[in-house]
């Protein structure tokens, strides 16, 4: 088909096409499912089963096309579609009335369906031809004609195609209708005046204005000027033209974001780039407030979606040259404190294409050679010389890539570095105030919405952001202390117990470990009072277990002080009405409980006085201060209500406490569900790698003479070659950027955050309970993180202080499986089987026999303990692990029911061998020499069920011998039933 290029102004109306200037998508009525659609009306996301949506205009005579770009592989059908076409559950290409391409199982629909095209990968372009002359629709993949699609497509009076498209949840595209023959027209005038605009404000710039000096300095109250007033006067009549361009994103993405990129193409670091912000200068200065704000909006918007959906080749060089603008453009103080307050998200990931992927790593490879059990041999001694080639070509590949990943990781640090400032003050709230109150909205979203995952930020974002975030407030954590030697380093960084009661950190409906906050602020404001020296007001623990405070004050019942209160006007048996400061809009009864908490802070150690009371109330996220956080002169900010176990150790920035606290948060809602998502690549390349070795040994063996089998085998053997190329440079690509060594230092510091905050936590005895539920998760996560996800690359006794920590992990597993002050069901059976698999590992296991002797008998003594609510199958089985080892009297070096072990299987905690702990054993027989605790022993290890059990509970084995009961345990090493 032949397509005409013709160039139209915009404003010009064209024969053969209805609809308003500029063609967008037809967000009102043109659609049916739920979907997200771009600020712009170009980009959309699917968020239901199969969404579908038109675009604002339609042609009915004419060629036209229009681009479509591919964010993510899946399923999809792109074309067009009449306004006959109703979309209820059918998608474009489902009805009469509709023609759609679906790169994804490579079809053509129009009601049937047949073979058509070539598979598309993210980031590929598709293009959709319409020929309404000759009748036909055709597609292009990248440029390259996918041939005719469809002829003889309907026709005449009253049918007009629109731009169509339909999508599956997580599903995204970006359309472009401006590019091929124009159902938007580019706006050339426009263009055109843009470019020479801005080479005149280029040209004054770099030729009567000092490139050293800033052009601009923000003083207390109004702007400060350098450079001669003439040229300043020149610049304000070029932007008095300029600015109403800069709202239009055409021009934005065309014009000014190309001339900043033109800047930084010359190389070097951002800070020699100085016409950049004398630029930024001029637009705050010579813009209006609306006209910048729009204007940065659309260049960070561009600038995103640039680095997003380019090439990845050569060498991530796009991507690394957007994120260097977009640095640039963040050290402007106003203008990143206008996109943290309303554009920037968390950092995104690249998209990566298969294409890209081939040009970075040309040569693949995959295990080859496998042991008795079927696992991998790292070595293997009969490598041919053509794989050991392959091998080594390989893992440079996987070097050269880890190398340009670790360059847009550290700018994507920098950003972050950036947005943590928190010396900027000049111009209002430092920038790391409003990123914190940002961040904290954006993890109540996301913990609010778990059961909603339409409305929840994509996991793969979530790891690339906790990675980043983590360096990035570890170097703002070392560069404080290196100017404070004496406060709390990074390597020793925990959460003061504190930040869990005392209100100023707002947990939302997250559970805690003694269960609601209403009810632990009821049954413990003493211990609050007498260990924290903070005292709850008993009528504002009333109002919060109402379901709504507002209706409680409009009812116009005073709320009353109890009169033994001891100060004030209640001492003296007066009624005080409610303090309005008191009320807030927050929503959720927990929420609504912090913000309504009388909190009075009592002076320590004062006990022959009465002490004095400064009230504190708790702020939602928005309405909070830097005094609130940091503190002042007598308010410790975040530290407020330290109990009498914490240590006085000075902290030089206290947000970045509750940074680290969300960074923990973080991990607990998504990133350890996606680390454990990432581990399938590796297993798929070991099951590809074995099937393909077996069928390359059924071809040895086929017979000449049966030519059909061959053929099928060989058609098995191209197929699985094929599925491994692409997963052996996916793992490259999984290894670098989730499984690396720096990724998994990141992971073991939070491992040790979350033990250090737990250990703190313990010491404050019954405040213990207002700990969140999360941290115990996130300590038991992340070490089966380090132990099953990491390896065999990366292995976690190569990490720094390794032992100690397991030692550490295993006290609190120990001591807190029978916590009586955890009263959530689900994290006691957590904690108990986090301990069952502990005791299976040779190393976890040892860690166990290092903790202090008091520690271990105790949790024999728990272990040993009448069950009540307690699971008798974890517990019979760390009993009897602890006994022998193994617990078996043989066990299975494979398992008996499958040919093959597959890879996973290695680590099960049955297929473990048997571990020496003679400590525990030891411990275990002491106890044993008790009659009463070799009674509950025998009842423990057995089930309840059992007939032998019945028989120990008789009286005849109340006389039962400590030799007896070692005859008893050597017969259930034996046999585990008796």
């Amino acid at each position: 088909v032949s397509f005409l290029n013709v160039s139209l102004c915009a404003d010009q109306q064209v024969d053969g096409r209805v609809g308003p200037q500029p063609v967008v998508l037809d967000h009102t009525s043109g659609f049916e499912g739920l979907l997200f659609v771009d600020d712009d009306l170009l980009g959309v996301i699917g968020h239901s089963n199969f969404s579908s949506i038109r675009a604002t205009t339609c042609v009915y005579k004419g060629k036209w096309a229009y681009e479509v770009l591919i964010s993510s592989q899946g399923l999809m059908q792109i074309g067009w579609c009449t306004l006959n076409c109703r979309f209820n559950q059918e998608g474009v290409g489902d009805t009469p009335d509709s023609y759609a391409y679906d790169g994804n199982r490579v079809r053509k629909w129009n009601v049937t369906t047949t073979n058509y095209g070539k598979s598309w990968a993210a980031g590929d372009i598709v293009n959709c031809l319409i020929d309404l002359d000759e009748g036909t629709i055709t597609f292009c993949l990248n440029g390259q004609s996918l041939g005719t699609a469809f002829t003889n497509i309907k026709m005449g009076p009253g049918i007009a195609y629109f731009p169509a498209i339909s999508l599956s949840f997580k599903e995204s595209v970006a359309f472009n209708f401006g590019s091929y023959l124009p159902l938007q027209d580019p706006p050339t005038a426009d263009l055109t005046k843009a470019h020479k605009l801005l080479g005149f404000i280029k040209n004054v710039l770099s030729t009567s204005i000092d490139t050293q000096v800033r052009l601009l300095e923000k003083g207390c109250a109004m702007w400060k000027l350098h450079g001669e007033p003439t040229v300043l006067v020149t610049l304000a009549h070029i932007f008095n033209h300029f600015a109403p361009l800069m709202c239009k994103v055409y021009l934005v993405e065309d014009v000014l974001m190309n001339f900043l990129l033109g800047i930084l193409e010359g190389g070097g670091s951002v800070d020699e780039h100085p016409l950049i912000q004398q630029l930024l200068d001029l637009f705050w200065l010579l813009m209006e407030d609306h006209e910048v704000n729009e204007c940065l909006k659309q260049l960070m918007m561009s600038l995103l979606r640039a680095y997003r959906f380019s090439p990845i080749i050569p060498d991530l060089g796009f991507q690394i040259h957007y994120l260097r603008l977009t640095t640039a453009i963040l050290r402007h103080e106003k203008s990143r404190k206008y996109l943290l307050n309303n554009v920037l998200y968390p950092l995104t990931p690249l998209r990566v294409k298969e294409a890209g992927l081939e040009e970075l790593i040309p040569t693949t490879w995959w295990p080859t050679h496998f042991d008795k059990e079927g696992k991998d041999e790292r070595e293997p001694k009969d490598e041919s010389a053509d794989e050991r080639l392959r091998r080594r070509a390989y893992e440079r590949g996987c070097q050269r890539l880890k190398k340009r990943i670790e360059v847009v990781e550290e700018l994507q640090i920098q950003i972050l570095r950036l947005l943590l400032n928190n010396k900027d003050k000049t111009t209002g709230e430092a920038s790391r105030y409003i990123f914190l109150n940002k961040f904290r909205k954006f993890l109540q979203e996301n913990a609010s919405n778990r059961g909603h995952p339409t409305a929840l930020c994509p996991p793969e974002y979530m790891v690339c952001f906790l990675h980043r975030l983590i360096t990035a407030v570890r170097c703002c954590w070392n560069e404080a202390c290196r100017k404070s030697p004496s406060s709390l380093s990074s390597e020793d960084a925990y959460v003061p117990p504190q930040l869990f009661y005392n209100g100023k950190v707002d947990y939302f409906d997250l559970q805690r470990l003694g269960g609601l906050l209403s009810h632990l602020k009821k049954t413990l404001k003493d211990d609050l009072a007498s260990k924290a020296n903070i005292l709850i007001d008993p009528a504002e623990i009333q109002a919060a277990s109402m379901d709504d405070l507002d209706e409680d004050e409009e009812s116009g019942a005073a709320q009353r002080w109890p009169s033994k209160e001891p100060f004030g006007a209640a001492g003296m048996g007066s009624t005080l009405v409610r303090p309005s400061w008191l009320s807030s809009p927050t929503p959720g009864r927990a929420n609504r409980f912090l913000s309504t908490a009388a909190v009075s802070l009592m002076m320590p150690r004062r006990p022959l006085a009465q002490p004095e009371k400064v009230k504190v109330r708790s702020l939602p996220v928005e309405q909070r201060t830097e005094e609130d956080i940091e503190g002042s002169h007598g308010n410790d900010g975040l530290l407020l209500g330290r109990p009498q176990e914490e240590p006085d150790q000075p902290m030089s920035d206290k947000s970045l406490l509750e940074i680290t606290d969300g960074i923990v948060m973080m991990y607990n809602l998504s990133v350890h569900q996606q680390l454990g998502k990432m581990v399938v690549v590796a297993d798929d390349v070991h099951e590809y790698a074995v099937a393909l070795k077996d069928t390359e040994e059924k071809i040895a063996r086929c017979p000449p003479r049966r030519a059909d089998i061959m053929d099928e085998l060989q058609k098995s053997q191209k197929v699985f070659a094929e599925k491994l190329n692409h997963l052996s440079r996916r793992l490259a690509w999984i290894n670098a950027t989730i499984y690396s060594k720096e990724k998994m230092l990141d992971v073991y510091w939070l491992l040790c955050v979350c033990i250090r905050t737990i250990e703190h936590a313990d010491n404050t005895g019954s405040l213990f309970a207002f700990t969140p539920e999360f941290y115990l998760n996130v300590a038991m996560n992340a070490y089966s993180a380090l132990k099953n996800y990491f390896s065999p690359a990366n292995s976690m006794e190569e990490l720094p202080g390794y032992e100690e920590t397991l030692t550490h992990l295993a006290a609190i597993l120990a001591k807190h499986f029978a916590d009586p002050r955890i009263v959530g069901t689900d994290i006691k059976d957590s904690l108990m089987q986090a301990l069952a698999s502990y005791v299976c590992y040779p190393q976890s296991l040892r860690a166990v026999e290092r903790i202090p002797e008091e520690q271990r008998v105790a949790m024999m003594r728990n272990l040993l303990a009448p069950y009540e609510q307690r699971p008798w199958a974890q517990t019979n089985w760390i009993l009897v692990r602890l006994w022998r080892g193994c617990g078996f009297g043989y066990r299975y070096t494979r398992l008996p029911h499958l040919l093959k072990t597959k890879p996973e299987d290695a680590n099960l905690p049955s297929l473990q061998s048997t571990c020496c702990q003679c400590f525990l054993c030891q411990a275990v027989w002491v106890l044993c020499q008790c009659e009463p605790v070799c009674c509950c022993c025998v009842h423990a290890v057995c089930p309840p069920a059992c007939f032998s059990c019945c028989l120990f509970r008789s009286r005849s084995f109340r006389s039962v011998t400590p030799v007896c009961c070692r005859f008893i345990f050597t017969a259930l090493r034996v046999n585990l039933c008796v």
